[in-house]
């Protein structure tokens, strides 16, 4: 590896129901970009291929980061065939073998995004112009993939998205050039309205804290619209920066507002930081309109459960995926164990969403290049475009065409009140399958943006 550093309770049912400021586009040229002879960018040699892994080393989701890049680098032990092949086992699409991607040996070089998308993009331009690399993947903020996403287009290579939430990219800023396996804030709001209907009732107020990007928007908006729909009340909606810090300003008003649930529209230290506070506070052992008072989390992480600790129990949120998924609901969410096991034995600890994310991400984008045999772009889009797969441990999945998002079941869990141990804090209360997650294509949230056509970059 070649690190630049340039500058990341048991089952009740199962399928129920930025301110950012991007930077100003740099315009990549044939004579900069393209190779003469291949017609794309970075087209590899005969012997490797480099990869370049962008992901937040510092900063307020630093620790997602952390595990996108042992994701990564597993990712890559199997795919050079020093491992146990992991995922690679249990992958629908029996195509790598760990001899490399297409006889190449992969590298890769890693960047720090910052958590900001000026950062991500600079360290990503790095990471191509100056490494390499033909492939983008990693980032845990809708802020920095959009950004990077904007700049793989205009640069063409392929950006295989890590954990990015916002509607926005696969809606109004999608690229033709990236894919997104993670999913949205739609699907969050599909799948925890009726379980927040369930524990909380139909009749409540809402007070929302919500991060000031293009994700935090997009959660609160989605949250709005399945919550409203249940009869909830929003009572107020407050932006908060991220990496504050200390939410003790945002919090102090909660408490006098009517407002009988807190919607944290926060994630990694920002979410570890308001819950922990919001609990030090006592909003939890509120009675407000004669009801308990509540706390919703709508997307969290394993990771974001061990920052909070003892402040996670009872909190509802969704999830990408879990650890403990196909021990606890069998065969369908194959490949799970497969790579818990192995990361576990090189890491010793169970792998978080985020790290699954990234390590599916790699996998299906080597698999891609091997089908189309071809590292041209255009030929890994075409591979990619309404792939359906399973084994990567989501169950059923499809990458659909006309906007490059998986669609795979949703997982609702809730923090455990009497954890196990460190690693096992959050019980999977329910999954919502990918049929009821799916949205149609021209979906208004979605809207006011085209894939545009692949940039090979020549």
């Amino acid at each position: 590896m070649k690190d630049r550093n340039v500058s990341r309770r048991g089952i009740l049912k199962v399928g129920a129901a930025t301110g950012v400021t991007l930077a100003t586009p740099t315009i990549f040229t044939g004579a900069v970009w393209a190779d003469a002879h291949t017609g794309f960018t970075n087209a590899p040699g005969p012997d490797v291929v480099t990869l370049g892994f962008n992901v937040p080393q510092t900063g307020a989701y630093a620790d997602e980061g952390a595990d996108e890049l042992r994701a990564f680098e597993l990712a890559v032990e199997h795919l050079n065939g020093e491992g146990d092949g992991g995922m690679l086992n249990t992958f629908s699409e029996q195509n790598l073998d760990g001899s490399g991607i297409l006889g190449r040996r992969v590298e890769f070089v890693t960047g720090d995004t910052q958590t900001s998308s000026d950062a991500a993009r600079s360290s990503a331009r790095s990471m191509i112009e100056r490494d390499g690399a033909i492939m983008i993947s990693g980032g845990s903020s809708s802020g920095v993939a959009i950004a990077v996403q904007g700049l793989c287009q205009d640069a063409g290579v392929i950006f295989m998205a890590g954990l990015t939430h916002s509607n926005d990219t696969t809606g109004k800023d999608r690229r033709a050039n990236g894919f997104r396996h993670f999913f949205n804030t739609e699907m969050s709001g599909r799948a925890l309205a009726p379980i927040l209907s369930e524990q909380f009732g139909n009749d409540r107020k809402a007070y929302h804290l919500t991060a000031d990007y293009t994700w935090g928007w997009s959660q609160e908006g989605s949250m709005r619209t399945y919550t409203e729909a249940l009869g909830w009340e929003t009572v107020n909606t407050v932006l908060t920066p991220v990496g504050a810090g200390d939410f003790s300003a945002y919090l102090t008003p909660v408490a006098n507002s009517g407002a009988d649930v807190l919607v944290l529209n926060h994630y990694g230290g920002d979410m570890v930081n308001s819950l922990t506070q919001a609990v030090q506070f006592g909003l939890r052992d509120l009675t407000v309109n004669g009801k308990d008072f509540a706390i919703v989390v709508p997307l969290y992480s394993e990771l974001m459960a061990q920052g909070a600790g003892t402040a996670i129990a009872g909190i509802p949120g969704s999830q990408n995926w879990d650890w403990k998924l196909e021990n606890q609901l069998g065969d369908r969410y194959r490949g799970t164990n497969a790579f818990v096991e192995s990361f576990a034995a090189k890491y010793n600890r169970p792998p978080s969403q985020a790290a699954q994310t990234c390590y599916a991400q790699t996998i299906l984008y080597a698999d891609a290049v091997t089908r189309a045999g071809s590292f041209n772009p255009c030929a890994v889009v075409e591979a990619l475009e309404g792939l359906e797969f399973d084994g990567l441990g989501n169950g059923p999945t499809l990458y659909r065409a006309d906007d490059h998002q998986c669609f795979k079941d949703v997982v609702v869990v809730r923090g455990k009140e009497n954890p196990e141990n460190e690693f096992d804090l959050v019980e999977i209360v329910n999954v919502t399958t990918r049929e009821d997650a799916t949205y149609a294509p021209d979906h208004p949230d979605f809207q006011g943006g085209e894939l545009g056509t692949c940039n090979p970059g020549a």
